[in-house]
C-alpha cells in the first residue's frame, strides 16, 4: 500500500475510528510499520503543524489530530522490533518551577512525538535541579522549557545557570516557549532557540539538530 491519502485525511480531521481502520488496512496489505509511521503519520503531522503555525487551524483541531495519530502509533508499536524505529532525537521537556500550566507543553510534546522525536516529559513545576539531574541521566539532544506566567520566566534563566554550574550546558540544546516568552528573552538567558507555538517547536528542533 503506497496511498496514504485516506489515512492522512482521517488524521487531519481527527477521525480516530477512520484513522485506526486505515492503519489496520495498511498493515493487512503488507505495508511496513515504518512506512506507515514515516509516510502516513509523521508526514501528516508535519502538515498539521504547518497549518497550525500559519493560522489555518487552531488548538482544538491540532489536539484532535495529535491524539488520533497517537492511537495509530499504539497499533504500530507491536510491529516494530527493538531498534527498528530511528528517533530524530531525544527531547526532555517540562514546565518550569512555580508554573502548573501544561496545555502548551503537552501540545509541543504531542507534535514532537508525531514528528518522530522521543519525548521524556517531566510534567509541571520542575525545579532547575531536577532538569539538571535528568539531563545527566537521559542525555537528551534538546531540553524544552515552558512557562505561561511572566512571574515564572526567571526559572528558565535559573535552569540555564544550573546547567552551566553542573557543566552540562554544552551537552544539550535549550529551547523555550510559552505565552510571555520571546525570542529576545531566549537570547538574554542564553537559550539556543525560542518557539512561539507547538508547530514551530518541531521546526526549531529540527533546525537545532540539523535534520530535515
Amino acid at each position: 500500500m503506497s496511498d496514504f491519502k485516506p489515512l492522512s485525511e482521517a488524521i487531519s480531521k481527527g477521525d480516530v475510528n477512520a484513522a485506526v481502520a486505515e492503519t489496520h488496512r495498511a498493515l493487512e496489505a503488507g505495508t511496513s510499520a515504518q512506512d506507515i509511521l514515516d509516510k502516513g503519520l509523521i508526514a501528516t503531522m508535519n502538515q498539521v503543524g504547518d497549518r497550525f503555525s500559519s493560522g489555518q487551524i487552531f488548538v482544538p483541531q491540532m489536539l484532535r489530530s495529535a491524539r488520533t495519530m497517537q492511537e495509530c502509533v499504539k497499533l504500530l508499536k507491536p510491529h516494530f522490533r527493538e531498534g527498528d524505529v530511528v528517533s530524530k532525537g531525544k527531547v526532555l521537556i517540562g514546565t518550569v518551577k512555580g508554573d502548573l500550566h501544561d496545555i502548551g507543553k503537552n501540545l509541543v510534546s504531542m507534535m514532537m512525538e508525531g514528528a518522530g522525536f522521543t519525548i521524556i516529559d517531566l510534567g509541571v513545576d520542575v525545579p532547575p535541579e531536577h532538569f539538571v539531574e535528568k539531563v545527566k541521566e537521559v542525555d537528551p539532544d534538546i531540553l524544552g522549557m515552558s512557562a505561561l506566567l511572566s512571574t515564572t520566566m526567571p526559572a528558565m534563566a535559573d535552569t540555564v545557570d544550573a546547567l552551566q554550574k553542573a557543566r552540562v550546558r554544552n551537552k544539550v540544546k535549550i529551547m523555550i516557549g510559552g505565552a510571555p516568552v520571546t525570542d529576545k528573552y531566549a537570547q538574554k538567558i542564553g537559550a539556543d532557540s525560542y518557539a512561539s507555538d507547538a508547530g514551530s517547536a518541531v521546526t526549531r528542533a529540527k533546525e537545532l539538530l540539523g535534520i530535515s
